[in-house]
């Protein structure tokens, strides 16, 4: 393999892996893989639309290759695409954002058909298995403004229903720890560079998706079976 075509993000992740003891790695494989504790639905945003309509918001909670995949495997989802919100364009690729002094986060602008899935049990999703919304600016090894978890909503109704199932899980304690979860106004998303998307179906074997992202779309299959498909809506299918 040409090493200087892998991409920095890439080669980070390797170095780190690599320095997991094998015993480790078991280990912790079977704590990922336990199903987390469900979440209620959310009170709000639960109807689906009468006819079939394209709606988007976009997510952030940590490394966007694991959120991505989780949205893949939702039925009604059209595209997760990974890319970056909260900066500005200029700042809108991966070596700038990996600094963590661009503004931007990591994040999946999901398009779904709201006919078939609503706003309120993708948020549903999103809290329970896409990420820990209790991690302030890092998620597992990732540490930096860039892995905050954010939602940038694209309209007052998006934002309303959001905060509801914020104050809903708080007020419920279905998590030891307050939820840290951003709400911003969507300005623009940028898709991120080629080598990022489909990037866990690419490389399920790679030991940062095995060890990280691979649980979170097993739980997901676990919690959401209703919801779950085991086809992904690609970004460049296959």
């Amino acid at each position: 393999m040409n090493m200087h075509s892998v991409s920095p993000r890439v080669f980070l992740r390797w170095i780190m892996i690599a320095a997991f003891t094998f015993t480790a790695i078991n280990a912790c494989a079977e704590y990922h893989e336990a199903a987390p504790t469900p979440l209620p639905p959310a009170k709000t945003g639960i109807h689906l639309s009468p006819q079939s309509t394209q709606e988007s918001i976009v997510l952030a909670g940590g490394c966007f290759w694991g959120v991505q995949a989780v949205f893949q495997h939702v039925k009604g989802v059209k595209t997760a695409v990974s890319g970056y919100a909260g900066g500005p364009q200029e700042k809108a690729h991966y070596h700038a954002v990996s600094s963590g002094l661009t503004g931007h986060a990591e994040a999946v602008e999901v398009r779904f058909d709201a006919s078939q899935i609503s706003l309120g049990e993708i948020l549903q999703i999103y809290f329970s298995v896409a990420h820990d919304p209790t991690q302030l600016n890092h998620q597992g090894p990732d540490d930096g403004t860039q892995y905050r978890s954010a939602i940038f909503y694209k309209n007052d109704n998006q934002k309303s229903i959001a905060e509801s199932y914020i104050n809903q899980l708080n007020q419920g304690h279905y998590f030891s720890k307050p939820i840290v979860t951003q709400l911003n106004p969507l300005k623009a998303f940028y898709p991120a560079e080629t080598d990022h998307q489909d990037y866990a179906t690419l490389h399920p074997d790679n030991r940062y998706i095995a060890y990280y992202d691979l649980p979170k779309i097993n739980n997901l299959r676990k919690l959401f079976q209703n919801l779950y498909t085991e086809q992904p809506a690609l970004v460049f299918p296959r």
